[in-house]
């Protein structure tokens, strides 16, 4: 489930769709709030080429994305033709979304991934954006990528970050948990995977999120307080944690290797 604001583009050419018989069970919460959520925060671009470009260095060329959504984030992914990625959705709805948009896409293979029942693969990356939190048995659910990924693929997650933030939307949504550097630290290694990079990500957005959705009791949607913290302050908080990482932030960035 997307924190903020999420949501691009997308290019290339042609499509293949790949069912399971057994669609991975992610706690999905409420999937109609979720949905209209990543629908009406898709002006807030400059938080999602923020996020898109974090990632994009590790995906290497054969990338699976566990929870796809709507498919933003594999649609910017894919503007690389030497890049094929995998996309995947538990939620019905959402997957025929990604089947119709994806459709004419070449590089782009949409499928339902069981994360407790992954199927062998050679995958560059696993790859889930703020999706580990919906799943009850985390550690599983990383353990996964022994079987998804080849040798020394990448598992990457980003997450959202520290429990005093968890909010009544949170559990709407069907959020188990929110992270802290310790906790997701342990679940990388109670997996088996050797964790590499580990940051807080968007440390105005954590006081945003406490006061807005936890005290307040706020949904997340788009607006002109959206777009102006878009335009405004992520610009300035991305320059800045460019530079120097917060000891604090929203969300958590994870990387590790199998």
């Amino acid at each position: 489930m997307v924190e903020l604001g999420l949501f691009g583009c997308q290019d290339a050419r042609k499509i293949r769709a790949v069912t399971s018989d057994n669609p991975s069970p992610i706690a999905s919460g409420d999937s109609r709030l979720q949905s209209y959520t990543l629908e009406s925060l898709a002006g807030a671009v400059n938080y999602h080429r923020w996020l898109t470009d974090l990632v994009e260095p590790y995906l290497g060329t054969n990338p699976v994305e566990i929870g796809s959504g709507l498919g933003e984030y594999a649609a910017m992914w894919a503007h690389d033709p030497k890049r094929h990625v995998t996309v995947s959705e538990a939620d019905p709805s959402r997957l025929a979304v990604l089947v119709e948009r994806f459709a004419d896409a070449g590089n782009v293979t949409v499928r339902q991934v069981d994360v407790f029942k992954p199927y062998p693969g050679t995958h560059s990356a696993l790859v889930a954006m703020n999706v580990l939190e919906h799943i009850e048995d985390d550690v599983a659910a990383l353990a996964s990528a022994h079987t998804l990924l080849a040798p020394r693929g990448k598992v990457i997650m980003f997450v959202p970050a520290f429990p005093f933030a968890m909010s009544r939307f949170d559990r709407a949504v069907g959020h188990h948990r929110r992270y802290r550097k310790a906790t997701l630290r342990r679940a990388y290694e109670q997996a088996g995977i050797s964790l590499e990079r580990l940051h807080y990500v968007n440390a105005p957005g954590l006081l945003a999120w406490f006061v807005g959705m936890r005290l307040l009791g706020m949904t997340p949607q788009d607006g002109l307080s959206v777009r102006l913290w878009d335009r405004v302050v992520v610009p300035v908080a991305r320059a800045l944690e460019s530079i120097v990482r917060p000891p604090f932030g929203q969300s958590l960035l994870a990387v590790g290797s199998v």
